[in-house]
């Protein structure tokens, strides 16, 4: 039979397993949340712990709890950091306004491996308290804040930039190796002008670059923090030198340069650094969803549809057509950006919903916020890793468009002007006789002319 303990907080006395690392205020979350079975993100868990160390160490410096609790609570995050008691952190994300539930969970995690650690009981938290050491001079509404924004900054490194910059190398690399590959360009899905299959990839490359330039300028945003301003951006319960000293804390355990926001109540009250990188997100996501769109259609066939390049085939595609392949890897990738643009969404209505000197709705920014850039760098990844690597081009296939495209007619406008060439394109059409043959005809050019008119390969790159 396992064993109990009893634990009370403002609110009366509950019994919970002894095994356990939470306590009341946990319980009374789980009982309240049942909502989503969806549990706090580990890097969002790190990003809690991070501050409640670098809480620790500078109040513990400061006199503000002993320093061998201070010492201690920083080893139990240690710990924490390390991969232990990672099953501790239970409350569901859907939860208490501004993340009290999560954030006590937390608390009472690292405050009962400390009295573990020193000999006592869990749940004697006269030795060691969630609440009146582990959050000492803390409150829900800095520390949550912070953690979103140091949360998003580890999930960047983690897994958006990563995988952008794999999609962006392997495009750059495709480009390169389909230099030569002369085929139809395309504009509302007609007829257009000679391009270069290269020349798409090394485009979509760049678009990405920018994209990631993009990302990193919003996140700049996030290395302003709140930190120290308490309940409401005062500093109340607070050392004065608190915020500028644990900013330098949690820069040094991060890596990250971190920095006090010179006016508290406004670092913790704006969400807006969050709208602006989960905005940032969005517009990659669409871009990214227009190439993977872009990809599936080249790739479409393989008997009926264009099918100038072929990706890579990683799974049978029908359950009952044998010998198909999907383009599947880029038909996830359109699923990731649709949820992303969606998660923007739901980011940008609650960081409106705040009122006075909070928003209540934090625990879904941190939340969809770091969801997004998990999924769109694992996505990004695959993407690189599982299908733009092993993109092989269908060069007749392309010279083929290419030579039958009718904005060929196009290169021949200096010479005989646009109103002809229209005339000459609808005849071809009608006629099914090439622009050549009409051309010679009608003595319009001489061969040699239209040989050096008409070149495609100087026709997709005019000033090379």
């Amino acid at each position: 039979m396992p064993n109990y303990r009893t634990e009370t907080d403002s609110m009366g006395s509950r019994s919970l397993p002894d095994s356990v690392y939470y306590g009341i205020q946990t319980v009374r979350a789980l009982e309240n949340f049942p909502i989503s079975g969806i549990k706090p993100l580990p890097l969002f868990v790190d990003a809690c712990v991070y501050i409640k160390k670098a809480a620790a160490r500078v109040n513990g410096e400061l006199g503000c709890i002993p320093i061998e609790l201070a010492k201690t609570i920083e080893h139990v995050c240690d710990e924490i950091l390390a991969g232990q008691w990672r099953d501790q952190f239970v409350v569901d994300i859907y939860q208490a306004g501004a993340g009290t539930s999560h954030h006590m969970n937390v608390n009472e995690v690292i405050a009962n491996r400390a009295l573990e650690l020193l000999g006592e009981a869990k749940g004697n938290y006269k030795r060691v308290s969630p609440n009146d050491h582990v959050n000492y001079g803390q409150s829900t509404n800095d520390v949550i804040p912070t953690a979103i924004r140091l949360g998003a900054l580890l999930s960047l490194d983690r897994f958006l930039y990563p995988g952008l910059r794999a999609c962006i190398d392997k495009l750059q690399q495709k480009g390169e190796e389909f230099a030569t590959i002369v085929k139809a360009g395309r504009t509302h899905l007609q007829d257009a002008v000679p391009v270069r299959l290269g020349d798409e990839f090394c485009a979509y490359s760049v678009i990405l670059a920018k994209h990631h330039d993009r990302v990193k300028q919003a996140s700049a945003d996030l290395l302003e923090i709140g930190l120290g301003g308490s309940a409401a951006g005062t500093g109340l319960n607070n050392h004065p030198e608190y915020p500028r000293r644990v900013a330098a804390v949690l820069a040094e355990l991060t890596g990250y340069p971190l920095r006090s926001a010179a006016n508290l109540m406004a670092a913790m009250q704006s969400m807006s650094p969050f709208v602006n990188l989960a905005g940032a997100l969005r517009n990659l996501a669409q871009d990214v969803s227009k190439i993977a769109s872009d990809l599936r259609l080249l790739d479409s066939g393989p008997k009926t549809g264009l099918k100038e390049i072929q990706l890579p085939p990683v799974q049978p595609g029908s359950s009952i057509m044998p010998g198909k392949y999907n383009p599947v890897i880029a038909e996830m990738t359109n699923m990731v950006c649709f949820q992303v643009m969606g998660l923007d969404t739901a980011i940008l209505f609650a960081a409106q919903a705040g009122q006075l000197e909070l928003n209540v709705m934090m625990p879904l920014i941190a939340y969809d916020l770091l969801h997004m850039i998990q999924i769109l760098g694992n996505c990004l990844q695959v993407l690189a890793d599982r299908c733009i690597a092993g993109i092989e081009a269908n060069p007749q296939r392309c010279l083929a468009y290419a030579e039958g495209t009718l904005s060929l007619v196009t290169a021949l406008n200096p010479y005989l002007g646009y109103l002809q060439c229209a005339s000459l394109a609808q005849e071809s059409l009608q006629t099914g006789k090439s622009f050549r043959q009409l051309i010679l005809e009608k003595q319009l050019l001489s061969e040699e002319q239209l040989a050096q008119i008409l070149d495609l390969h100087k026709m997709s790159r005019p000033h090379d």
